[in-house]
């Protein structure tokens, strides 16, 4: 068989979809708004990078280096202009390695040039305003950095736009169509429900866009001219923050929400939570912070602190603005609902809570942190892995009602009161966890690549990651995507050992026999098509509408067989 990846989730390919017709028209409006940021008031120094190594780069006190995790690990610091040269000189081939990876992804994503017509036209008006609602010193390091792109892609829009609107990516796909996200989980507990009584906070970053995009992580260490210097976790190009956490012990992490959808793009969430953590020494600095910026999308942001030894979660959305604090309490949860009193009401959240696998996952943590009532680091990675379902059920392995979907880009612990971060190393969240300690990294001594992560405090890799059933799980994906381009196409029969196969890597997760069913109806065989649903509804099937779906196949099914 030919050796493929998939995406299970049809919301989450219409997502990409809608994500990577972004990347292709999106910057197509830099025809209409020639905006550059004016940095002529900022000094600067072109980097001249020395290579120490096949994987370490230096300039003065910037570094890249790979660690033996397979992390890329960056460390600048400068003025905001100077910040974007440093970032790009450091990781030019990396950035137009995944700029690469973003734009090859459109032709199968967009295989039409009438959509992406369709799309450009309205996306120039769409994002007409973005700039104005992102601030003139991340304005000046996205232009800094985008002196380093490709020359590629020029034709598409010129490379501070680019830089620019690819920020607003994940906002794009979001906003267009408001769709069900990946789901994204995290939690922050302390006092009664941690070993030393300190914060512990976790998250998974369930955002997959195949193993390429995943391949190349960046752990980045940021120490800015003005502000607070911090850390984050993300990928080659990007300056806005999904995950981090600052010298003054500020956390932040995103989660996805519903909400009624904008007419323009504003502020791109990262930026917002990148702000946070440049500025934010405490829980009502950052509030502050969010409270102020229009954002285009609904999401959720943990943010811990440990100058409050406390967690709250900061609700935005494009009109309505909340934040969820626990009361009696020493944990905070949070899936992909939102909680304060202000979305009490709020129609989308509700038919979210019904209808998705938040409600399921936000239970599932629940449970768990009955069953374990002191956290330590190593016992919140073993939450954030945790593969089965509620009451210990096996959902098969890739159900997004899982906490780990096996789909993860990355995840992270942060113990913010003592300044150490865990970052999870691949695959998904199942590697070795890599300990960097804030204190250290930030501290006035000149660091050396070898220098950043704390190998001592690690957390192991998960024994799962080198198991016959986690090998049947990646290649019951490659499966999955055969069977599906079969089912499409008249003309392509399976053999006969096949299917059964597939099921076999596999065997408790709804979706196997739903596509096998699907393949089955789209090849008349209508009595094995009905077995197949009949089998994928006994599962524990991810969302209602997935449900409905299968429910709605089995009708057709049973009508062609009378």
């Amino acid at each position: 068989m030919k050796k493929t990846k998939t995406i299970y989730s049809s919301y989450k390919r219409t997502l990409l979809y809608l994500t990577f017709c972004f990347f292709l028209t999106a910057c197509g409006i830099s025809k209409s708004i020639h905006h550059i940021p004016d940095v002529k008031h900022y000094s600067l120094e072109v980097p001249e990078v020395t290579r120490i190594n096949d994987s370490t780069f230096s300039y003065k006190q910037n570094y890249l280096t790979k660690n033996k995790q397979q992390l890329w690990e960056l460390y600048i610091k400068g003025n905001p202009l100077q910040l974007g040269y440093n970032n790009g000189a450091l990781t030019q081939s990396l950035m137009q390695k995944q700029e690469s990876i973003f734009f090859s992804k459109v032709e199968g994503f967009v295989p039409s040039k009438f959509k992406q017509r369709l799309l450009r036209g309205f996306l120039k008006w769409y994002n007409r305003k973005m700039y104005l609602n992102v601030r003139e010193d991340y304005q000046a390091e996205l232009y800094g950095l985008s002196q380093y792109s490709s020359d590629q892609y020029d034709f598409i829009a010129p490379k501070y736009l680019r830089n620019l609107y690819l920020h607003g990516a994940h906002d794009i796909g979001h906003a267009m169509q408001d769709l069900a996200m990946v789901g994204c989980t995290s939690l922050a507990v302390w006092n009664e429900n941690t070993e030393d009584g300190d914060l512990l906070i976790g998250r998974n970053f369930d955002f997959y866009v195949g193993d390429d995009f995943a391949k190349n992580k960046l752990v980045e260490f940021v120490q800015p001219e003005e502000g607070i210097p911090y850390m984050s976790v993300s990928w080659p190009g990007m300056i806005g923050v999904v995950s981090g956490m600052n010298k003054e012990g500020i956390t932040v992490t995103i989660n996805a929400g519903k909400s009624k959808i904008p007419l323009t793009a504003k502020t791109p969430i990262s930026l917002v939570t990148r702000e946070i953590l440049q500025y934010a020494k405490n829980i009502d600095e950052a509030i502050a912070i969010a409270k102020k910026r229009k954002v285009f999308v609904s999401e959720s942001i943990l943010v811990g602190s440990a100058n409050d030894k406390n967690a709250v979660i900061i609700e935005v959305s494009p009109k309505n603005f909340g934040v969820y604090r626990v009361q009696n309490s020493s944990r905070v949860l949070c899936t992909n609902h939102f909680q304060s009193e202000v979305y009490k009401d709020d129609k989308r959240n509700q038919k979210h809570i019904e209808e998705s696998h938040s409600e399921y996952r936000y239970e599932k943590l629940q449970e768990l942190l009955q069953e374990e009532k002191k956290i330590t680091p190593e016992k919140m990675a073993s939450i954030l892995r945790n593969r089965s379902g509620l009451k210990d059920e096996s959902i098969g392995y890739g159900n997004e009602k899982a906490l780990n979907q096996l789909l993860a880009h990355h995840s992270v612990i942060f113990s913010p009161q003592k300044k150490l971060v865990w970052v999870s190393s691949n695959p998904y969240q199942l590697g070795e966890f890599v300990c960097y300690d804030l204190n250290k990294i930030f501290s006035d001594n000149r660091l050396q690549p070898d220098d950043f992560s704390k190998s001592s405090l690690n957390i192991p890799r998960d024994f799962f990651a080198d198991s016959e059933e986690f090998k049947n799980y990646e290649l019951s994906k490659m499966y999955g995507k055969e069977i599906n381009e079969a089912a499409d196409d008249k003309n392509t029969l399976l053999t006969d050992g096949v299917i059964p196969s597939y099921q076999s890597m596999n065997p408790d997760f709804w979706l196997v026999y739903y596509q096998s069913g699907k393949y089955y109806f789209n090849k008349k065989e209508y009595s094995k098509a009905k077995t197949e649903f009949e089998k994928a509804l006994t599962k524990e099937i991810t969302t209602v509408p997935d449900r409905q779906n299968v429910e709605k196949y089995l009708k057709k099914t049973l009508n062609k067989l009378k």
